[in-house]
């Protein structure tokens, strides 16, 4: 594996990249999936929101994983609620 290209971290770390997906009460549903695995097809990079509380701090790094394998995408950055995915 080469690692994630630098164009698509500076895209990922970009201020002006808006967060195109809610994780909300409902979690990590089929239809949420479907909707990561559509945005990653028409655009390089997804930002990816997570309701406050929804999942521990401790659980987070995990669940962000599980998203990135269910979506066949690679996690870029994960901060506190917000994570970036592409797919290579």
């Amino acid at each position: 594996m080469m690692g994630i290209p630098e164009h698509i971290r500076s895209l990922a770390n970009d201020r002006e990249l808006k967060v195109s997906v809610r994780i909300g009460r409902e979690g990590i549903t089929e239809n949420l999936i479907s909707e990561i695995k559509n945005q990653l097809g028409a655009r390089e990079v997804v930002k990816i929101k997570m309701n406050r509380g929804l999942f521990d701090r401790e659980q987070k790094p995990a669940v962000w994983q599980e998203l990135a394998e269910s979506c066949v995408a690679e996690l870029v950055d994960a901060r506190g609620n917000i994570a970036t995915f592409y797919r290579p």
